[in-house]
């Protein structure tokens, strides 16, 4: 037998840590477990779409904005009810608010047949001289706030009419703002 040299064992050495296992390929087990996932989640969400849409309330008509009638009195003018008819009022107009002011101005608030408000107004009231737009003004699509209190705003240069029980307040376009208090009649 040949001598060993120095550092080196008589017989043959294993290591300790044995690295020669080979190791498992992940590829195969990556692939199945992202298809199961995915087939998963497409039924699961197969399943949820089928039950929404079953459950589903059925889509409904649109519903026509209710209106409330106010309380309205007496006719309105017949110039105002002539003015509704060529501003499309339902029926008759009645009065929901009169009012005059310390400046003499009579506004009228009337109401159709379907609830829709319009406003008259006169400068001098109703036995003065009328002349629509410069004396007088009719304007249709009047809002209420459920208060009693009214506006109503001018196509031509937007200057808002607001008008209740104790005052009416005109607002112009370029900031000028006119308030009349309501005077008993």
């Amino acid at each position: 037998m040949d001598r060993v040299g120095a550092g080196c064992h008589p017989v043959p050495v294993t290591p300790h840590d044995d690295h020669s296992q080979q190791r498992q390929p992940l590829f195969i087990p990556v692939v199945i477990t992202t298809v199961l996932l995915t087939i998963i989640g497409m039924v699961g969400g197969y399943l949820l779409a089928e039950k929404r849409a079953g459950n589903a309330p059925e889509p409904r008509p649109e519903a026509e904005p209710t209106i409330s009638l106010l309380p309205a009195g007496q006719l309105c003018l017949e110039r105002t009810q002539k003015m509704g008819r060529q501003f499309g009022a339902d029926g008759e107009l009645r009065q929901v608010l009169r009012v005059r002011t310390k400046k003499r101005t009579v506004v009228w608030i009337c109401q159709d047949e379907s609830g829709e408000l319009f406003y008259h107004a006169n400068k001098g009231g109703a036995d003065a001289e009328w002349v629509e737009n410069k004396t007088a003004l009719f304007l249709d699509k009047v809002s209420h706030d459920g208060a009693g209190t009214f506006s109503a705003t001018t196509p031509t240069d937007r200057t808002t009419f607001t008008v209740n029980s104790e005052r009416l307040v005109i607002a112009h376009t370029d900031g000028r703002v006119e308030e009349q208090d309501v005077v008993p009649e």
